[in-house]
């Protein structure tokens, strides 16, 4: 369910602007409207530590160090020691860095020309031998040669080149590469590159010993993020030369705990419902103990319904759980799911929302791998009377041990999943007449079209595809009736006249046709549910196939096909449950809902008790 939401203004005296928000972060309940940034310093002390954590990442001790163990808490007075120590170690090593890069640069350019003290070069230039060095080919020194006004030593070859070096400039005629000498000679540069080196691992030190200080580092992090917050509800919040006043969204139910605290702070307050054309509400969802396990789902893929939509979490659940299992498609997968998720409750001493889904989902495709038959793809699973038992022949992935034809069990699974798409899709539909009605809406007419073309629609996939003995004409007579329903009454709205509506349904005819064969296509795509399933199942069958053939000394090999095989198999199945399993419920079922996933989380101002990514 979606919590109704209130516009709320809180006042107070400007001298008591700290004092009311620090009084409305410790309720939590405020959703601050039109939130402005906070002040520059706290989003770079933030930024700053962000990316000094990340850096710190590379010097944790490994698993094996003696010096795993964090250091404890730091106060603030000596993390701040401790942390501008890192950032110092930090700026020096990338200095060191650079420096090290530009020597090696450096000595790569001179060494050809040999080993050499500069300083002996400035001695010369200053006793008056002013000596410039150059490259050059054959014929450029032939004819440094020719001219007798320029004086110069010939060098030994450089890069395969005549090297000399001239009294002076060389003559601007002649073309040659000029070489400029370094500042420190070879020996010189390589000493300093030691001593960079040395610099260095002083500053890893430095920066190991910071990285045992991560819990430190956290703490500080998670304060910075506060201290942002804050400082973006100060920054939103208006005044006047004697009032301080923030307008937000507080859950309606929620709205007593405001009241009764600012009687209690002498807070002024005003509340109004939201209004009807603003986009800015926030969602705040109130889950079931059964709906919440979706939660996590939703996280991930980061969707949440808008403020007037309506919360499918339990039926997303539902069908989420069943195209899971079905796409899984393996009880023995679905078995080493469920140890997994035991081995991570184990750990973790504790069950959460995550843990619980797994639980229901290790355990539906536990089901759906029994009723099939399926278990790691064997078909000698078959000859076990225990497992045999549990399967439904209909459904059998082996159907010749139940004297049911292969034909007959595609027909029977393609059925199913034609079914579960008109049901879901159905249910959509329902959902939105309900939703329409209460808001005196009479396009609901026109969801009452869009559900009869969903049955008409699943009665002629049924005929197509599986070849069902259908009667056409109820067929094509749904699909007219509804095509006329969607048009009358598609464009129907509380705003305008019956007029205006049936102008705008008419207006849109051509639409509703594509989206009458859109329709068809919707029913049709949940027979992915049974292509996908089946590929599954070829691939883990394949895989057993080949490691079957590897017998003696050889089986060890053949082992590790089939855990290979499976493990890829696996992921495969995860992901076809995101790209397939997903959209049924974000796209096909959300389309009959009318649902657009448009919400914005509701982020009440309050001191949060872990880092917010």
């Amino acid at each position: 369910m979606i919590e109704k939401m209130k516009m709320v203004c809180v006042v107070s005296s400007l001298s008591r602007k700290d004092e009311m928000l620090s009084g409305l972060r410790e309720l939590g309940l405020l959703h601050i409207s039109e939130k402005k940034s906070a002040d520059h310093r706290a989003i770079e002390r933030f930024s700053d530590l962000s990316k000094t954590i990340n850096s710190l990442f590379d010097y944790m001790p490994g698993k094996k160090s003696k010096d795993k163990k964090e250091m404890p808490l730091l106060s603030d007075e000596d993390f701040e020691e401790m942390y501008q120590g890192v950032r110092a170690a930090f700026d020096k090593k990338a200095e060191l860095s650079q420096e090290i890069s530009a020597s090696v640069n450096e000595i790569d350019r001179i060494r050809p020309w040999g080993e050499f003290d500069p300083a002996e070069l400035k001695e010369l230039k200053a006793s008056g031998y002013d000596l410039h060095f150059y490259r050059l080919g054959k014929a450029e020194l032939s004819m440094l040669k020719d001219n007798e006004d320029v004086s110069y030593i010939r060098l030994a070859s450089v890069d395969k080149m005549d090297a000399v070096a001239v009294f002076g400039q060389i003559p601007s005629g002649i073309s040659a590469m000029e070489f400029t000498a370094p500042e420190k000679s070879i020996s010189e540069l390589e000493a300093r590159i030691k001593e960079c080196n040395a610099e260095i691992e002083k500053c890893d030190e430095t920066l190991k010993e910071g990285a045992l200080c991560l819990n430190s580092f956290n703490a500080q992090l998670l304060k910075a993020q506060n201290e942002e917050i804050y400082s973006s509800a100060s920054e939103t919040s208006q005044s006047d030369e004697e009032l301080v006043w923030i307008s937000g969204y507080v859950p309606a139910e929620d709205f007593d705990k405001i009241a009764q605290a600012a009687k209690e702070n002498c807070w002024a307050w005003a509340v109004s419902d939201v209004d009807d054309e603003d986009d800015q509400v926030p969602t705040k969802v109130k889950y079931s103990k059964v709906s919440s396990l979706i939660k996590p789902v939703f996280d991930i893929l980061g969707i949440l319904p808008g403020y007037r939509e309506t919360d499918i979490s339990l039926w997303f659940l539902l069908f989420f759980t069943l195209f899971f299992a079905m796409i899984m498609g393996d009880g023995g997968y679905g078995f080493l799911l469920l140890i997994g998720t035991v081995v991570m409750i184990v750990k973790a001493k504790k069950m959460n929302t995550l843990t619980y889904l797994l639980l229901v989902l290790s355990i539906a495709t536990i089901i759906w791998g029994a009723i099939t038959g399926t278990w790691f793809g064997m078909e000698s699973a078959m000859k076990v009377p225990f497992l045999k038992a549990l399967v439904i022949p209909s459904f059998a992935n082996y159907p010749d041990y139940f004297g049911v034809t292969a034909l007959e069990q595609q027909n029977t699974i393609m059925k199913f999943s034609f079914t579960i798409g008109a049901v879901q899709m159905s249910i959509g539909t329902l959902m939105a007449i309900k939703r329409k009605i209460s808001e005196k809406n009479l396009s609901w007419v026109a969801d009452l079209g869009w559900l009869i073309a969903i049955i008409s629609m699943y009665l002629l996939s049924l005929l197509l595809v599986i070849g069902e003995s259908i009667e056409m004409v109820p067929v094509f007579i749904g699909i007219g009736c509804a095509f006329l329903l969607v048009v009358v009454f598609g464009g129907m709205s509380p705003d305008l006249t019956f007029g205006q509506g049936l102008k705008a349904g008419l207006s849109s005819a051509f639409t509703v046709f594509l989206d009458t064969i859109s329709c068809f296509g919707n029913v049709m795509s949940y027979i992915r549910l049974f292509a996908v399933g089946m590929a599954g199942l070829a691939i883990s069958q394949s895989f057993n196939s080949m490691a079957s053939g590897f017998t003696g000394p050889l089986i060890i090999a053949g082992a590790v096909i089939v855990i290979i095989g499976h493990a890829l198999n696996i992921i495969m199945c995860f992901l076809s449950v995101i790209v397939h399993g997903v959209r049924l419920n974000v796209l096909e079922f959300s389309g009959q809902v009318g649902l657009e996933w448009t919400g914005l989380p509701y982020e009440p101002f309050k001191t949060n008790e872990k880092v917010v990514k």
